[in-house]
Order: C-alpha cells, then sequence, then structure tokens
C-alpha cells in the first residue's frame, strides 16, 4: 500500500490534476470538499461519461490518470482506497454510465506551492472581481510536472501579492479555466470565490463566447462546419486524447469552425467551442484530417501536405522555425460579468510568431504554381 501511496502523490505532484488537463470546462465548475468521510480524504475524482461501458475499475483508472500502473490501483482497491458511488469497491467492479469514481486516503493532498514570481503580465482588463490576461506561448498556466516555476499562477501570486483577499493556493480563486501551454491567447481569473463560483458555471454549461484562431494542415471542401464527436484520453498514448465518434467513451464535444483565407497547403481558420475539452480544438482538426500547423503531439510537426521537392520542404522548415509551436490563438472570450450583470467581450490581435507564418505561406500560395 505504501507504493500505491507513493505514486498517486508522484501523480500529484507531477500531473497537477493532468485527468482534467488544461482545457476542460469541468475544472472551472468542480469544487469538491476534500474529506468524504472521518479519516478519510479525497484525492481524485472522475464521473463516468453517460456513454460509458462497463469496465473494470482499475483499467478504468489507468486509462485516466498519466503514471499509474494497475498492480497498483488493485492494490489500492483491496485496501479500501477505491470508492465508487460512495461505497469502497474491488478492482474487478465494472464502471457503469455516471459512476462516480474516487481514490481516498487517510491523508489529505499535497498541492504545489504557488510561489509569487515577478514575471510580467499583459492585462487586457481588470477590477475587483477578475482579471483578463492574453497569455503567450510557452507560458504554462499552473505548475506542474517540469514546470514548477515561471507559470501564469506564479505571475498573478506576485502581481496580486498585496492583494489581502487573494491566495494563489486557494483552489476557490485564480484560474477559471485553461488554455495549452503552446497556446496563446486570453483567460479570465477570479479574484473572489463568488467570481469564480459564477464564471465556472458560465463555463460549464457553455454560454461563454469563444473564438480561436489556427493555421491548420489542407484545403477544405466547404467554407464552414461542426465537429461533433466525444473526446477522451487515448488508450494508446495517454499523453495524447482522441475522438470517439460511437459515444462509448469520453465527453461530450462540439467545434464549429469556419475557413477565413485559403493559403496554399494550409489553411487559416476561425474555431468556435461549444464546448471546452482537453486539446479540442487540436484533436477535432485532426480528426476531420486537418492537424493544427506544427503541433507535434498530433503530428502537426510533420510535412502533411504538399511537393516533396527539397525547396518546399527548407520552407516549411522555416515556417516551423518561426511558429516553433502548434499555430493556436485563443483570440476573443466573452462572459457575463459575475456581479455587474454585463456582457463583457474581450478581443487579442494574432501574436507575432502566427502574423509571420501566415504573412509567409501567403506570399508562398501567390507567387508559386500550387497544384493543390
Amino acid at each position: 500500500m505504501a507504493d500505491f501511496i507513493d505514486e498517486i502523490e508522484e501523480i500529484e505532484k507531477n500531473q497537477a490534476n493532468d485527468f482534467l488537463m488544461e482545457d476542460d470546462d469541468e475544472c472551472a465548475a468542480i469544487i469538491t470538499s476534500p474529506e468524504v468521510s472521518p479519516g478519510l480524504y479525497e484525492h481524485f475524482k472522475i464521473t463516468a461519461d453517460k456513454g460509458q461501458s462497463l469496465l473494470r475499475v482499475d483499467k478504468f483508472l489507468v486509462a485516466r490518470l498519466v503514471g499509474a500502473t494497475r498492480n497498483r490501483i488493485q492494490q489500492a482497491a483491496e485496501a479500501g482506497c477505491i470508492w465508487v458511488n460512495g461505497q469502497a469497491v474491488k478492482s474487478n467492479y465494472r464502471v457503469k454510465p455516471a459512476d462516480v469514481v474516487q481514490i481516498v486516503m487517510d491523508r489529505p493532498r499535497r498541492e504545489t506551492e504557488i510561489i509569487p514570481q515577478d514575471i510580467p503580465l499583459n492585462i487586457v482588463y481588470e477590477d475587483a472581481d477578475l482579471m483578463v490576461v492574453n497569455k503567450p506561448a510557452g507560458m504554462v498556466v499552473h505548475p506542474g510536472h517540469g514546470n514548477y516555476s515561471g507559470t501564469l499562477l506564479n505571475a498573478i501570486a506576485y502581481y496580486l501579492q498585496d492583494d489581502q483577499h487573494f491566495d494563489a493556493s486557494d483552489p476557490r480563486l485564480g484560474l477559471v479555466h485553461r488554455i495549452d501551454k503552446d497556446t496563446s491567447g486570453l483567460l479570465v481569473i477570479a479574484k473572489t470565490p463568488e467570481a469564480k463560483s459564477h464564471l465556472g458555471l458560465q463555463f460549464y454549461h457553455h454560454t461563454t463566447k469563444r473564438h480561436y484562431r489556427a493555421v491548420v494542415w489542407g484545403q477544405f471542401q466547404e467554407t464552414e462546419g461542426r465537429i461533433e464527436g466525444n473526446i477522451a484520453r487515448s488508450m494508446k498514448d495517454r499523453l495524447q486524447m482522441t475522438v470517439y465518434p460511437d459515444g462509448s467513451q469520453g465527453k461530450h464535444a462540439v467545434t464549429h469552425y469556419r475557413v477565413l483565407e485559403k493559403l496554399g497547403y494550409v489553411t487559416l481558420v476561425e474555431c468556435r467551442l461549444e464546448t471546452g475539452r482537453t486539446h479540442q480544438i487540436r484533436v477535432h482538426m485532426k480528426y476531420i484530417g486537418h492537424t493544427l500547423f506544427n503541433d507535434e503531439r498530433y503530428g502537426g510537426h510533420e510535412i502533411l501536405k504538399g511537393t516533396t521537392s527539397s525547396k518546399y520542404k527548407q520552407f516549411v522548415q522555416n515556417c516551423f522555425a518561426i511558429c516553433p509551436r502548434q499555430a493556436l490563438h485563443a483570440k476573443t472570450l466573452g462572459f457575463v460579468h459575475p456581479s455587474t450583470g454585463e456582457e463583457m467581450f474581450f478581443d487579442s490581435e494574432l501574436p507575432d510568431d502566427m502574423q509571420r507564418l501566415i504573412e509567409k505561406w501567403r506570399i508562398y500560395s501567390t507567387s508559386k504554381d500550387i497544384e493543390l
């Protein structure tokens, strides 16, 4: 059992709630008490999807906790640390739709301390209830594996260190939603528990307005479309998410897209999130055959369209160098202010690397005889 405790604490330290990861709107709305029963503390809580097929709880958890091993989870079940719907279960329990699966222990979680750091912030808006910031690509939003400093929360902790009402380590405050490390763009931060609860419910009920800009591989047959498909962690690579079109796993996800500009072998698109799942745009675009440009995790860092000429290959490599990350930017953000009820809407410029990338493809596509 001691080995399992060490393993779970390592997962918590390294993953910083990675089973929810960065983009999922449920991050915003989940507020749970750490104590689930006298002397026991909740470490992880996962609700099975409505379309969940019957699956052993040990397999269910291994698929959702990066770094967990089936043997250790089985040991934890034998020790009474795996609960489903408020009751301890054995490892052969079969998870059903909407089951609430918890890992509980006799000690509270070890939370990552948020250390204030003097890091520049691009603050778009601020009042007593909230802040809207424009996050640069390359900045992690929350301390976690390999990124225990230099994150957006470290910067916010420093910026608000003189605010006696703000504690960056308090889960009732701070980030309402997240975007990936290498995605740039707008985020809202709550400065009061009331603001976080109000904003969190807006994200949970999908009433916020979010538009992204992305450069993706390939040409579209249609000028606009709708992508629908459940998203869950891939069984082949647990660092990736994938689409389960039959709905057997994952959370319901819908992305709307609109072609803004054809740029030869790539396309500039606008994506509107109806839901907000982990890596949603990246996964949905790959699912329809239009992987984001230079998205290394999903294969977009390979040359997926174009010619085999050495000049073209060098041109694409130069493009990769100009924008050395997935070409994705959270351009707009809209929500209802938690105190005033006013509809707020914010827009941001494309960052320099994406602007340069688009211009380079624009020049290439108009000056070359491209066979599409």
